[in-house]
């Protein structure tokens, strides 16, 4: 058996990956998806044969239209399985501060996206999950302190 073939019968994971953006003011860029309850950062699913990496990028892209010059990993999180989900690996990257110009730039289709918001770090758990508000809230400690986070289970 080869590499690949061999490769091809272990165990896959679920993996998404989102973009953190701030304003000037240190508020966090959220989107209304159409489809689901709640917020979100800008971000997805990462499909087959795709990095996470290269999936923020096309995600941001998809629901805001902006092209982040830099994307700097922030945050590996492990989620566990559960009644409601498979086991995970969710990827977020720091995507910048956006200036105002930037931020006149953002442009969502209405249709996935039909809304976006600078909400501030104290009322992040009211607009997303649980786990997103959770997740979040650590990474901007972790963007205040230089660091990058592996978590399991936003822990």
């Amino acid at each position: 058996m080869s590499n690949k073939s061999f490769h091809r019968t272990l165990p896959q994971k679920r993996m998404g990956s989102g973009a953190l953006f701030l304003n000037e003011k240190q508020e966090i860029l959220l989107v209304k998806p159409s489809y689901k309850p709640g917020w979100e950062i800008p971000g997805g699913i990462v499909e087959k044969l795709e990095s996470p990496l290269n999936a923020c990028r096309r995600e941001v892209w998809e629901e805001i239209g902006i092209e982040p010059a830099v994307l700097r990993l922030l945050c590996v999180d492990y989620l566990s399985e559960n009644d409601t989900r498979t086991e995970g690996l969710m990827f977020i990257f720091y995507g910048g501060t956006l200036n105002p110009q930037a931020i006149r730039q953002i442009r969502i289709d209405g249709e996935e996206i039909i809304n976006f918001a600078f909400v501030p770090a104290d009322g992040i758990s009211e607009k997303t999950s649980k786990i997103l508000g959770r997740r979040i809230l650590k990474c901007i400690e972790a963007f205040k302190k230089g660091d990058t986070l592996y978590l399991e289970d936003q822990e």
